[in-house]
């Protein structure tokens, strides 16, 4: 089976994950993949597979005979979407010999065009999956996790030489969860990857350092007849701490390794409001200047209006993997060589995000990011082409023959 025929089917699974819920998963719908999921992976031959309490799947290959001292390697993605345009409620669609041409998406009025994402125009003759253009594809994760077993089917029928092989397919990554609960010594790999980017060609390594703030606002209500010197709007305040952040330092003025502020939402009336954010930089130093603006801020309002009008909460939510993958430079290595192997060039762009993998390079377990071969991400546009998932699945299938010639000295 194709990767994206794989796509297609795990797509029907409505799996968004929902930030405002409390408990690992946040949807029923993670557990149905999970179990889908660990039941192919049965089928397949693969050992130890099970499903914990909390939707993360495991499932293992032993290593091939003359192997056992390979670098055990994990491979993982994320079973979650996320909640934009409606969620995954999905129903693609499947452009075959695209002519590259404008794709109307279903009967929404949308258009997937190629002068917006170019990409496109490399892609004549290909096949397209896309949405019909009234909710994300899902493809940020599910064609990583497309990939990944169609990767551990092709090494068990096609009897490759591998060392042993660990995959784990997680929760809630949308929400900043997908790593926390992830057993790193019953997982077992001694190096990792995440299948989670875009281009075939990407192996990412350099995340943003990631934090959340809240900030809630309690005003004081009278009736505005007689609110002279008396009234304090919550959301007239919040719109001030808004104005108080850099203008241009936001994601629709930055670019590269430029960090920002993110307002994710809103909501409140007078006497109490709520402001969500995050804040992203690449850069540990400025990461931290940021979050220490956002204190500023609530300080200089509470003088203003009176202790206790603003209250901060700052949460940490994942670092520049950066840090820990310099230290474990064949990790990357060999994963170019992969890229290589299949004709491509190696592009190693700091990512503005982050993946599991930043999380768990943290927690001891090194783990750069690899490319899905699908674009535009969180939105109605989001796509995957079928050609360029079989690459990837190529790429994870070299990616395992380096490891093994690496352990024997064959270059």
């Amino acid at each position: 089976m194709r990767a994206y025929e794989r796509l297609l089917h795990y797509a029907a699974v409505n799996t968004t994950s929902y930030e405002d819920r409390e408990g690992t998963p946040t949807s029923e719908g993670q557990f149905l993949l999970a179990d889908l999921l660990a039941e192919e992976m049965r089928g397949l031959g693969m050992t130890g597979v099970y499903r914990d309490e909390h939707a993360y799947v495991y499932g293992f290959l032993p290593a091939t005979e003359g192997c056992g001292e390979v670098t055990s390697l994990g491979f993982i993605s994320h079973l979650d979407t996320v909640a934009d345009c409606g969620g995954t409620d999905t129903h693609p669609q499947v452009v075959t010999d695209y002519d590259g041409g404008p794709i109307p998406l279903g009967t929404s009025g949308r258009i997937l065009d190629p002068e917006v994402f170019p990409h496109l125009k490399d892609c004549v003759g290909k096949t397209i999956v896309t949405t019909d253009g009234t909710s994300v594809l899902g493809s940020d994760d599910k064609a990583g996790i497309a990939e990944i077993m169609t990767f551990c089917e092709r090494l068990i029928t096609e009897k490759r030489p591998h060392g042993r092989i660990c995959v784990s397919f997680t929760p809630d990554e949308e929400i900043g969860h997908g790593a926390e609960l992830l057993d790193i010594p019953a997982f077992g790999a001694d190096l990792a990857y995440t299948v989670d980017g875009s281009s075939p060609c990407e192996i990412t390594y350099e995340t943003f350092n990631a934090a959340s703030a809240k900030m809630v606002f309690t005003g004081f209500s009278v009736h505005p007849g007689y609110a002279k010197d008396k009234m304090i709007n919550a959301m007239r305040v919040a719109m001030e701490a808004d104005a108080m952040l850099p203008p241009d330092e936001v994601p629709a003025r930055t670019e590269g390794r430029q960090g920002f502020y993110h307002l994710t939402g809103s909501s409140g009336h007078v006497t109490r409001a709520e402001s969500h954010y995050i804040i992203r930089d690449h850069d540990a130093d400025r990461f931290e200047e940021r979050k220490r603006r956002m204190r500023e801020i609530a300080d200089r309002l509470n003088e203003k209006y009176g202790e206790g009008t603003v209250e901060l909460t700052i949460t940490d939510q994942y670092r520049n993997m950066a840090e820990v993958i310099r230290d474990y430079p064949q990790v990357v290595d060999l994963a170019e060589e992969a890229i290589r192997a299949v004709g491509l060039t190696p592009a190693a762009e700091p990512v503005r995000g982050g993946t599991d993998g930043a999380q768990l390079s943290f927690r001891g377990l090194p783990c750069p990011n690899l490319g899905t071969g699908s674009y535009a991400y969180h939105g109605y546009y989001e796509h995957a082409v079928a050609e360029e998932m079989d690459t990837c699945v190529e790429i994870l299938l070299h990616l395992a023959d380096a490891y093994v010639r690496a352990c024997k000295g064959v270059r």
